[in-house]
């Protein structure tokens, strides 16, 4: 019998896992490195269509090779979203390949992270066993939590098959406030006071070209044209028009931005950004863009930067980075991987069918 490398079904994914030694996952294969292993790839674009969606419930279930922009397209029609801005949606990420890669948009700022929107999953482990996790109810509190440790698992642990969210009332409107900043300092400053006070924006990020901030309000059209105003009595800015608003949010989630060269994801926090900045941008042709209020940044390096640069001032400043894209390294700076992980991942792939997390 020929094993499926696009399985079409769940039960030919499962007939996959079994079949195939070694394997990796991939989807649309936006975030190439995460997938560029010595392996078999099982891609999962045949895995299509939302199976379950319960608007009054506020709660979805799909496919993990659904594109995104589906998923979007068909709550956008009942008056809801996905808070935590899916990035790469235009590009054709998969619903999958979003919690694998555990990534977050902008939006990540106020409401939380992909991880905190994932009510449970089902997916096949590296014995082949089809598992169901979690549950398709917000309420539902049973068991170890396994769907959240499985977001940012690179389909290491297992190859997902279908999952549920809870998704979020559209917003009633939204502002953009761009602000001018002469540097991270600066930026970090503004942002910290704007994290701590009663605006609760929306997003909060600092743009590639290290000197603007943009916050976005979302509420009711007064509330956040007045709070904008306010913003704009105590710093240097503008409100943009929705069309540039909407611009530079998608040109953010598409890495249009982005530079050739590899793209790299490192976790920070808004103390570490003043050090982080300077030392990032020094290697040549460097761009940075900083989100969810100073606690995320994404790095792009030209093709001619030394990976190697990076490394080292990451380990320096003792932050771990993960290659989205690129010819490079999957991590960079200083890594730990915990006990528990390890675990899991005995507990889940005991073959190693799957690679290690260190590929």
């Amino acid at each position: 019998m020929t094993v499926p490398l696009a399985p079409s079904s769940i039960p030919e994914l499962v007939e996959a896992v079994r079949s195939i030694p070694r394997l990796i996952p991939v989807g649309a294969r936006t975030k190439p490195r995460l997938s560029a292993v010595e392996a078999a790839q099982v891609s999962l674009e045949g895995l299509q269509g939302i199976i379950e969606y319960e608007p009054s419930e506020f709660t979805f279930t799909a496919l993990a090779g659904t594109r995104v922009t589906e998923i979007a397209e068909a709550l956008r029609k009942r008056g809801q979203y996905l808070p935590f801005d899916p990035m790469w949606q235009e590009a054709g990420a998969t619903l999958g390949g979003t919690v694998a890669s555990g990534l977050s948009g902008p939006g990540r700022f106020r409401f939380g992270g992909l991880r905190d929107f994932i009510l449970g999953i089902r997916f096949v482990d590296g014995t082949g066993r089809l598992l169901r996790m979690g549950g398709k109810v917000v309420k539902n509190a049973a068991g170890f939590d396994l769907p959240k440790f499985l977001v940012g698992s690179l389909g290491r642990f297992g190859v997902l098959a279908e999952i549920t969210f809870k998704v979020f009332p559209q917003r009633l409107a939204a502002r953009t406030v761009k602000l001018e900043v002469d540097g991270p300092e600066a930026a970090a400053a503004i942002v910290l006071r704007a994290a701590s006070s009663r605006w609760e924006p929306d997003a909060l990020d600092c743009l590639p070209d290290g000197k603007t901030v943009c916050l976005r309000l979302a509420g009711p059209t007064e509330a956040v044209e007045a709070i904008s105003r306010e913003i704009l009595s105590r710093w240097n800015g503008q409100m943009l028009a929705e069309a540039e608003a909407e611009k530079i949010w998608s040109d953010l989630g598409e890495f249009r931005w982005a530079a050739s060269g590899p793209l790299i994801k490192v976790a920070i926090t808004p103390t570490v950004w003043t050090k982080f900045d300077p030392a990032i941008r020094a290697l040549d042709g460097t761009r940075i863009h900083v989100s969810a209020g100073g606690n995320v940044a994404f790095v792009s390096l030209t093709e001619g930067t030394a990976f190697s640069r990076l490394d080292e001032a990451l380990q320096k400043l003792g932050l771990c980075g993960l290659t989205l894209r690129g010819e490079a390294p999957l991590w960079s700076g200083a890594r730990s991987q915990t006990k528990i992980t390890s675990a899991v991942k005995e507990a889940l792939d005991p073959q190693n069918r799957f690679p290690s997390l260190e590929e």
